[in-house]
């Protein structure tokens, strides 16, 4: 595979020999073959109830692992009652079961099963993470997730690829966490919205897997379709550390590979760089912000989960105490990490700083305990900080590396880590990890897991019905919402909500409630309504219970400027009907509680891509269009991706 077709990237190289249906032309839609996926305890309840939906008998891909690692605080008899039904369905169904607390699903994925070359669909946003290892991974919806567990393609539109060249080497007090935040300070939110991103150049040599991993994770927060890096020797480094050299396979560009969109980023100008509440796009250099106090930090996340990252902080506060008005929390990212951490003392050196060890998951980072108090700076190497994610609704939440994320510790304020009174910190890693197979349980023979019922305690709900699409579509605008929307804004997460994942009816309790708590009565009042939104609406976490919530309270429409590509699907997927304002008057004038009909519906999006959309309310007509393939379009008309597969069969 490394010294295929002259000319191509990374990128048109993984998805060429995977693909099954369409062309490598930026626009449309290809179909994509899938060997592995991921699921989370966030996400996989409903992954396992749209599995026994769709009849499944067997998992049809090469690999499919169902993590725990969200939701891991067992305040009542919710969370556990899921996790047992999360391993009865992998034992029925023939996935690998990796038990509470083992580790977050990203980087514990990259070290147990990642393989360069092959394609990954997971059920959380952040799967783009796997790219670090030459793989084509991207983050969808549930029920694309279980479509592909089932053996169907995934059909995504042609990205554009972006290559991003390094160069240089990253200076001390800088590493990884600050190249993507340069992407982030650069381009912004919507910067990789249609892209795969690829890092290419001689920049590449200073940078481990696991830094890679950091990068690629957070090209979600750039909006990209995802992240890719070629297979060369630090992957085989990385590979040859877990005691999996055998699954390594170079995958590099050609040397007269092109790129449809260029960067460069020169790595030795980097500065250790901080996104402010509450955006992953706005970034500012540290020294621009220092001074301001901060009461929490907390270390860990899928965005930063090396050995590297938690050893770096430990090399800082070692002999030094936490400020005494600051909270400093350790989440380790895996049980092999903690291991790690002990035998090289590092773990003597954060406890015995003030610094509190947690278990191995994403706890803060999904809003499931270290909530901060109000109001109150608390600095994180996560990947997001959108508003109220943190647990707070009046939060200040910033994203940082973990060298500004220990001097923040030690200081009380927010600090420039070249300011610290000390040499920046050599760090001896093991060659070799202290790898941990005990916790993850394998699938079972076939015939014995046949014989496997799914335990559902009550707790676990159903799907809701899904009705065809009306033809003629007349409904209220029941909220109208801004740019850059995100989908813990419309569907939160947190300690309150998300042990209700399993009962739609429950959760919808909490659909929109961050922007206007009186969303879900009016909804139930209204039945069939609108949503009119913004730019980028729906950005973040591919949680499709933000669009299964608001469906299930009659959500039919959505009617916006843009959409998060992942959030798009969810809709469609579901049988709500995305439009897009053909121009920026129409979003400016439609007001809440505005009625909108739309006639002919299906004859409607048949016909082409513009629709016109009727405002009974202001006796006005605006123009809008649609992004649907023919199959997307049957998907909607059907009510969605399950009613449409049932009529097929």
């Amino acid at each position: 595979m490394a010294n295929g077709t002259a000319g191509r990237n990374v990128a048109r190289k993984l998805i060429a020999s995977h693909l099954v249906s369409g062309e490598m032309e930026p626009g449309t839609e290809i179909g994509i073959r899938i060997d592995q996926t991921l699921t989370q305890d966030a996400t996989g309840t409903m992954v396992m109830l749209e599995l026994e939906a769709l009849d499944l008998d067997r998992v049809r891909t090469d690999v499919s692992v169902q993590y725990v690692d969200h939701n891991l605080l067992q305040a009542d008899e919710r969370n556990m009652a899921d996790h047992i039904f999360l391993r009865s369905a992998c034992r029925r169904y023939g996935l690998w079961y990796s038990r509470p607390g083992n580790g977050v699903s990203h980087p514990t994925h990259m070290q147990r099963f990642g393989v360069p070359g092959a394609t990954m669909v997971g059920s959380d946003s952040h799967t783009c993470a796997a790219g670090a290892l030459g793989m084509l991974a991207m983050g969808v919806g549930g029920l694309e997730a279980a479509m592909a567990i089932a053996g169907e393609p995934i059909h995504v539109t042609m990205p554009e690829i972006w290559g991003i060249r390094l160069t240089g080497e990253l200076p001390p007090w800088v590493s990884a966490k600050d190249v993507i935040l340069e992407m982030l300070r650069r381009h912004g939110v919507r910067g990789g919205v249609g892209r795969i991103i690829e890092y290419h150049g001689p920049g590449l040599a200073g940078l481990t897997a696991m830094d890679r991993h950091v990068i690629a994770n957070m090209g979600a927060e750039l909006g990209a379709t995802t992240t890719v890096f070629p297979s060369d020797e630090r992957v085989l480094e990385f590979l040859r550390g877990e005691d999996r050299e055998d699954d390594f396979t170079e995958i590099v560009a050609d040397p007269d590979a092109s790129y449809d969109v260029t960067d460069e980023i020169d790595l030795s100008a980097l500065e250790p760089l901080i996104a402010r509440p509450s955006s992953p796009g706005d970034v500012v250099p540290v020294r621009e912000v220092a001074g301001e106090e901060v009461h929490q930090v907390v270390v860990g996340s899928s965005a930063n989960p090396g050995l590297r990252d938690f050893a770096s902080v430990a090399a800082i506060v070692k002999g030094r105490q936490v400020r005494p008005h600051v909270s400093l929390d350790v989440n380790p990212t895996s049980r092999q990490i903690l291991v790690d951490l002990t035998k090289m003392g590092a773990a003597t050196d954060l406890i015995q700083a003030g610094a509190r060890i947690h278990q191995a998951g994403c706890l803060g980072c999904i809003g499931m305990g270290q909530a901060p108090a109000v109001g109150r700076n608390s600095l994180r190497t996560f990947p997001r900080n959108f508003p109220g994610r943190s647990g707070t609704a009046d939060d200040r939440v910033w994203l940082c590396s973990p060298e500004t994320a220990a001097a923040a510790a030690l200081t009380g304020k927010i600090t420039d880590p070249r300011e610290l009174d000390m040499e920046p910190p050599l760090l001896r890693l093991p060659e070799r990890s202290s790898v941990n197979r005990e916790m993850l349980e394998a699938p079972l023979p076939e015939d014995e897991a046949r014989r496997v019922e799914l335990d559902k305690a009550p707790s676990i709900g159903v799907l809701p019905d899904l009705d065809p699409l009306p033809d003629d579509m007349d409904v209220p605008v029941v909220i109208k919402v801004g740019d850059d929307v995100s989908t813990d804004e419309i569907l939160m997460a947190g300690a309150q909500a998300l042990p209700y994942r399993s009962d739609i009816a429950k959760l919808a309790d909490f659909a929109f409630v961050r922007i206007d708590e009186g969303y879900p009565e009016r909804a139930r009042e209204a039945g069939p309504h609108a949503v009119v939104g913004g730019r980028n609406y729906g950005q973040g976490s591919s949680r499709e219970h933000a669009a299964i919530a608001p469906r299930h309270l009659g959500l039919r429409l959505v009617l916006a400027r843009g959409y998060a590509r992942i959030h798009w699907q969810n809709l469609v997927n579901f049988g709500i009907l995305p439009l897009e304002f053909a121009d920026e008057a129409g979003y400016d004038r439609v007001e809440q509680g505005d009625r909108l009909r739309i006639e002919g519906v299906r004859a409607a999006l048949e016909k082409g891509t513009e629709i016109e959309v009727r405002n009974l309310t202001r006796d006005e007509t605006y123009r809008a269009r649609h992004r649907l393939s023919p199959r997307q379009r049957d998907l909607v008309a059907a009510g969605g991706q399950i009613p449409a597969l049932r009529a097929r069969r």
